[in-house]
């Protein structure tokens, strides 16, 4: 291609995400937008709910219903849970525990220190596929990724001396773009197994998943999104980012100077205080009799003590060495330094809460009307319908995954409802469960990073205007598209590309179904 049409096509990108940016800003603020969508699933339910449906709802054999919000008895229980919709949520204790945490170990200088040694031994270049990277890897700690990685990310590339939200913006792509990439078993395996394996048992009752069944893909597709992530980011979004503006004061982010000696003293001893912490958790966590393991001695279910302590160790793992920091670098006086390190980032976090409250309710409205359900069997109502042969087919799970995960967010209420679907329905093709999983994976991951209906979308929002106060919903959206679309397209080329070489999705998995 000549530089003449390079230059053109990337005039044309630029142009296209600025106008989705700009759309996208004058969007309402995110709190307001999630009031509008909530008024848009009462009266959707009004209409809908006088409609019958021919669709048999999978989780109670018959016939699907859409349920009137607005009739007299849903809006007394709407009004009864408000409260508890909300104190409930979960995306609003893991912030805010994590934050509690991070909130001292920022304020004491820990935070600061800590990356301006990170900063000095790691080149400039590799910035960003060790961000990607770190994202990618956070996915073991549940949401841990979303309240460390990202809002780091935006912290180390302006200490760096690049723009921030390249930084949040390769972190989220990490973080949640590749959320079915990695090479470290998390507690997303068996979940998804277990509702694939369930699928799979409508037709076949004596089949048995393994829990790492899409383990060789997912490690595989981790150095896919870094690559692709790396190029995504240096060569699109840093690009278009260096004309925006942001603030050059910011509190007490880092700078790129040597450190002191009593600040190389204090992280010395946090670092110490951090590598005991996490050989105490595995040292207690090793015995096969553990109190960290689940009845049936596993640590990584989703039901192990030590995976549903994952946010509860994250804010004993920055509050100990942020303490022990401050003590010895003498950034900590008194008791009441601690407690300001946490009311500090409480004071960061009102805006978030504001808008989690009425996406708590969105949420909860959206699954009591069944319209999310509706959404989910129409689509793949229509991919058995079209009848295509089995590797469109599996093109046609991934970009249907892809649509329907812009509107329902969870990725287990997803694959719960259209794993009874899709797996045996696929079956009947010759498509193992296994590849099936796979295909799912790819579409639930590639959209994450562009649905305002992500529940920690506004969270990066939150992120973004730290450093550039006018970022919104638009910002986040156009920064983010360029990943999204790579990642799709890309992804699913590489799933059937990787299906030629016949090489196994995981342990004892397979693509066909006997």
């Amino acid at each position: 291609m000549s530089e003449d049409a390079q230059q053109k096509n990337s005039g044309l990108t630029a142009r296209i995400l600025e106008t989705v940016e700009r759309i996208g800003n004058k969007l309402p603020d995110p709190a307001m937008l999630f009031v509008g969508l909530l008024f848009v699933v009462w009266i959707l339910s009004w209409l809908l709910s006088h409609l019958s449906f021919d669709v048999i709802d999978p989780r109670t054999d018959a016939p699907l219903v859409i349920h009137n919000l607005l009739s007299g008895a849903a809006i007394t229980e709407f009004l009864s849970v408000m409260v508890t919709n909300f104190s409930h949520f979960h995306p609003v204790g893991v912030v805010l525990v994590a934050m509690l945490g991070i909130g001292v170990a920022e304020h004491t200088g820990l935070i600061n220190s800590a990356l301006r040694a990170l900063l000095g031994v790691t080149p400039k270049r590799l910035l960003t596929p060790m961000i990607i990277c770190a994202g990618i890897v956070s996915h073991s700690a549940v949401d841990a990724g979303y309240v460390l990685v990202i809002p780091l990310g935006g912290v180390i590339f302006y200490a760096a001396g690049r723009h921030p939200l390249v930084g949040i913006a390769a972190a989220f792509a990490g973080v949640s773009g590749g959320f079915s990439a990695n090479f470290v078993p998390s507690s997303l395996d068996p979940l998804l197994q277990g509702l694939s394996q369930a699928g799979a048992q409508i037709l076949d009752p004596d089949i048995i998943l393994n829990p790492l069944n899409n383990y060789f893909f997912t490690t595989a597709s981790s150095v896919l999104i870094i690559g692709f992530g790396w190029y995504v980011t240096e060569k699109i979004v840093e690009p278009r980012l260096k004309h925006t503006a942001f603030q050059d004061c910011i509190g007490d982010l880092p700078v790129m100077r040597a450190l002191e000696p009593h600040e190389n003293k204090g992280l010395r001893a946090a670092g110490v205080v951090f590598l005991l912490s996490l050989v105490v958790v595995f040292a207690t966590a090793l015995p096969s009799e553990s109190p960290w393991r689940d009845v049936t001695g596993d640590l990584t279910s989703g039901t192990a003590p030590i995976m549903r302590s994952i946010v509860s160790l994250i804010f004993l793992m920055f509050i100990l060495p942020g303490c022990v920091y401050g003590i010895v670098a003498g950034t900590v006086k008194s008791a009441k330094d601690i407690i300001d390190g946490m009311t500090k980032a409480m004071h960061q976090m009102a805006y978030y809460l504001v808008i989690m409250f009425f996406i708590a309710q969105f949420v909860y409205a959206f699954g009591q009307s069944n319209l999310g359900v509706l959404l989910a069997l129409q689509g793949a109502a229509l991919l058995k319908t079209l009848a295509m042969p089995s590797t469109i087919t599996i093109v046609g799970v991934v970009l249907i995954t892809a649509f329907i995960n812009l509107f329902v967010g969870s990725a287990s209420a997803k694959w719960g409802l259209l794993a009874s679907i899709f797996v045996p329905m696929l079956m009947q093709l010759g498509i193992s469960p296994d590849l099936t999983q796979a295909a799912y994976r790819i579409g639930d991951s590639s959209t994450n990073i562009i649905t305002p209906l992500l529940p920690y979308f506004p969270l990066v929002v939150v992120y973004c205007q730290r450093y550039v106060k006018h970022a919104g919903i638009g910002t986040v959206t156009a920064m983010m598209l360029p990943y999204s679309i790579t990642f799709l397209i890309i992804w699913t080329l590489f799933l059937l590309l990787y299906m030629s070489t016949g090489l196994p999705l995981g342990i004892q998995s397979s693509y066909i179904y006997p």
